[in-house]
């Protein structure tokens, strides 16, 4: 066994503990919706159980996560129960989501709603390709038979595209055709964590700067532009995904002719400031 000189091993901490800081400074990452890999989201049902494609975290442990799941046209689940209570947000396609009894109400692209867990519910989906953003604030994500329901004491939420409510960003004079927000759940002034919708106008350039430690962001509408570096700007499909760790920047751009939409999860605040 070799040893080295007492010297040489400080050096050689020094150098590990400096790569470590390096390693710890913020990170952005961004997400294709072309590069999510897809999986069965209940292997139990087999060729019949939605494609679910992972963006952050993992649903099958105890962590924040945050995944895509694709339903076929026709899609109806059997009455069941989850064991962890979800959020989400329609990406494209019509769905439903309710007690096995209520009415259809489809929800179209923007919409957004909540699945309290151990309440019996069905989720159906319309249209030729259907997809949504479910995320949850830890894992596992299971299914469970409705002989396990529960009442956890919260009541789900939908709501239409059509009736989300939006308010110009804190800090920005008011304009008719300038970013705007959603509030959709947390507290973003105690700087917890909390989930908007941005909206960006046709032609809209400018930055999103934020000050939590995280910031997760997924395309719900349009195709806005972000820029990757100098020299690489990324189009961004619906279902595209980016995110960094820490006091953040972010350059995006939205087509002329086409508004953008996101959604961000952060712990934090976030501004947005036009070029």
């Amino acid at each position: 066994m070799r040893t080295f000189p007492s010297l040489t091993l400080a050096c050689t901490v020094i150098a590990v503990c400096s790569s470590m800081q390096v390693a710890a400074e913020p990170v952005n990452e961004v997400i294709l919706a072309s590069e999510v890999k897809w999986e069965q989201l209940n292997p139990a049902r087999g060729d019949k159980s939605p494609k679910a494609g992972t963006l952050w975290g993992d649903r099958k442990s105890a962590v924040p996560t945050g995944f895509l799941v694709k339903f076929v046209d026709g899609f109806s689940s059997p009455p069941h129960i989850h064991n962890i209570t979800y959020r989400a947000v329609v990406i494209s396609g019509g769905i439903h989501n309710d007690d096995p009894t209520a009415s259809a109400m489809w929800m179209p692209a923007g919409s957004f709603w909540t699945q309290p867990k151990g309440e019996v519910h069905i989720t159906a989906a319309k249209g030729s390709t259907n997809v949504a953003l479910v995320e949850i604030d830890k894992g596992p994500y299971l299914v469970l038979p409705t002989e396990k329901a529960f009442d956890s004491g919260e009541r789900p939420i939908n709501v239409d595209a059509s009736n989300i409510v939006w308010v110009d960003p804190p800090g920005m004079p008011a304009a008719y055709n300038g970013p705007k927000v959603a509030y959709l759940w947390g507290n973003r002034q105690e700087g917890e964590s909390n989930g908007t919708f941005l909206r960006l106008p046709a032609g809209f350039v400018g930055i999103i700067e934020s000050d939590g430690s995280t910031f997760r962001a997924v395309v719900i509408k349009g195709q806005p532009r972000y820029q990757v570096s100098e020299t690489e700007v990324k189009a961004l499909e619906p279902g595209s995904y980016f995110s960094s760790k820490g006091t953040s920047t972010h350059q995006v751009s939205s087509n002329v002719g086409e508004e953008s939409v996101i959604y961000i999860r952060t712990n934090g605040k976030y501004d947005v400031t036009p070029n």
